[in-house]
């Protein structure tokens, strides 16, 4: 794996990480009961994104080291995925 594929990866897993932790603990306006006019009822009322970002980031690094160090270590192949669900890439 390049530094560009270890890059993306990364990047492809902080960001659906991201958006599985953006939800969680989240106050909406309306779950307060004091509704900002001109606003929506599900606005957040405190969004916690820095600290969101840095779960994230500690999530993702972890998810990365196994997933980088299946496919270095070659446990897991294209071939082996293809086998199990395809069988297109026969030998």
């Amino acid at each position: 794996m390049g530094i560009t594929s270890a890059l993306v990866l990364f990047a492809v897993i902080w960001f659906m990480t991201f958006l599985v932790v953006i939800p969680i603990r989240l106050k909406t306006q309306g779950d307060v009961g004091e509704v900002v006019p001109g606003t929506h009822a599900s606005s957040p009322e405190v969004h916690n994104l820095r600290r969101k970002a840095w779960i994230t980031t500690g999530v993702s690094v972890v998810l990365w080291v196994i997933i980088a160090s299946i496919i270095l270590t070659g446990t897991v192949t294209v071939r082996d995925i293809d086998g199990w669900m395809f069988n297109r890439m026969s030998e």
